[in-house]
This record gives structure tokens, sequence and C-alpha cells, in this order.
């Protein structure tokens, strides 16, 4: 009975086996003759990792900064735009509320990034405009088209930035001479400097305004905390945390005044675009 058993699971087997050796063999015979055809058609884009100046291959050196670029897509996208001062304030707004992590972060960052975009539509209009389009229809160089899109960043920093914070950058680059800011100073000359100044310095400016304006929305909370600690101690409830009954009467205040709506008023307006 056991050999008659082990016979027939052998037997199984080799059918199941057959079968998947069939399948594999059509798969097989089907793909080869399709792999012959398209391996003599005439690619429709080549990968060059030589020098690049072929003439639709995509260079070593282009792989390159094409991956920096997209690895520093955020960090360009924090530091000049109004992302950097519209996260910050938001943040401060939930810290001064107490709601802990309402809004949660995501929420935070997605109303960040509409804003962001809705503050540079004019920035991002201009870029295409003047770099983007004219590079697509082949009128301008790679290199000509990111001179060009620097332009409307350049003056969308330029308005932002702190005339004592642009100056210290250009005394830490030691580029002092001639390019000191001041009231009588052209705009051409101001557009002549470089990135690696005019962006450290928009960031600063940014969080000084930012921390300026978290301090300014911490003092009406702030105050309802104070009268709600003074209200609990007066009457002996020393053992009562305080934030847990100011914290209805922030919402309520919040809600009351418009708080998201003076907020990002305040946000969009101050902006010169």
């Amino acid at each position: 009975m056991k050999e008659t058993q082990t016979r027939a699971t052998r037997r199984a087997l080799l059918k199941k086996y057959a079968k998947r050796f069939a399948v594999s063999a059509l798969c097989v015979a089907i793909l080869v003759p399709l792999l012959s055809v398209t391996a003599f058609a005439e690619p429709i884009f080549s990968v060059d990792l030589g020098s690049g100046e072929a003439g639709r291959s995509f260079g070593l050196l282009d792989a390159l900064f094409l991956v920096a670029l997209l690895a520093l897509a955020p960090s360009i996208l924090i530091m000049v735009t109004s992302f950097l001062r519209i996260i910050i304030v938001l943040s401060f707004v939930r810290s001064a509320m107490g709601t802990q992590q309402s809004p949660p972060n995501q929420v935070l960052i997605g109303l960040a990034l509409f804003l962001t975009l809705f503050i540079m539509s004019p920035v991002i209009a201009d870029i295409k405009e003047q770099a983007y389009e004219p590079y697509r229809a082949g009128e301008i160089t790679q290199v000509e088209a990111l001179e060009r899109a620097e332009i409307p960043l350049k003056e969308f920093m330029l308005k932002e930035i702190y005339t004592d914070d642009l100056n210290l950058f250009l005394s830490i680059a030691q580029d002092r001479a001639g390019l000191e800011i001041s009231e009588e100073r052209s705009n051409e000359a101001l557009m002549e400097l470089d990135l690696a100044i005019i962006v450290p310095a928009f960031a600063t400016s940014e969080l000084k305004r930012a921390f300026t304006m978290g301090f300014m929305l911490f003092i009406p909370f702030l105050i309802i905390d104070m009268v709600v600690s003074s209200a609990l101690m007066s009457m002996g409830m020393v053992m009562l945390p305080p934030t847990t009954i100011a914290l209805p009467f922030k919402i309520m205040l919040f809600v009351l005044v418009d708080g998201w709506g003076l907020l990002f008023s305040a946000l969009v307006r101050g902006f010169h675009t």
C-alpha cells in the first residue's frame, strides 16, 4: 500500500512539473520572436554614460546633476519660497493654542504648500514665460534657461530681505566692496549678486519675520492662560491643570475672531509679489 501511494505521489509531481515546463516553453516561444523584432527597432531614448555630446543622449554628468537636483528639491522649496515663514507661523499657532497634534503635521504641511503655491504663482508664471517655454522651443540652451529662471526668484527674495542680513552675508563672503545695500543702490546692482549670498540672507530674514509673528500670536493665548491660572488659584483649585481649562477658551477665541482667515490673510499679504 505504501509503495502504491508513493508511486502515485511521484506521478502527480511529475505531471505538475511537466505542466510547468510546458507553460514555460510556450512563454519562451512567444517572447523570443517579439524580443528579436524590438532588438532591431530604433531606440526612442538612449543613455550615454560618456560625455553626453551625442544628439539625444543623456550624459553621465547630466544624470548626476538631475539626481542631485531631485535630492535637493525639498531644500530648494523651503529656502527660496514663502514656505519657510508659513510653516513656522503655523507651528507657532498650534503651540500657542496648546492643541498638541491638532492640526496634524500633514495638514500644516499641506496648507503651507498650497499657500506657497498661491503666493509664488506670479514668480512661477514668470519663470515659465522667460525660461521654460523658450528652452522647450529650443531657442535657448539649458544654461541660459537657468540664468533666466534665477531672475524672478532673485526679484522675489530681494523684496523680502532685510538690509542688515544681506550685508552680513556679504561681509562673510568678503564681497562687501561696492555691494553694500542702501536706499540709493539700483535694482540692477542687487540682481548681480550671487544666489549663494541671496538665499541665506533671505532665509535669515524669513526666520526673523516668522518668529516675530509667532511672538505676536502667543500674546493673546498667554493672557488667557494667566487669567485662567489666577482664577483657579483664587478658588483654591491648585491641583487642576490650568491648560485643561484654558484650552476651550483659546479655541473659542480663535474661532470667534476668525483666526485662520486673519492668519492666512496676514501671511499672503506679507509677501511683496
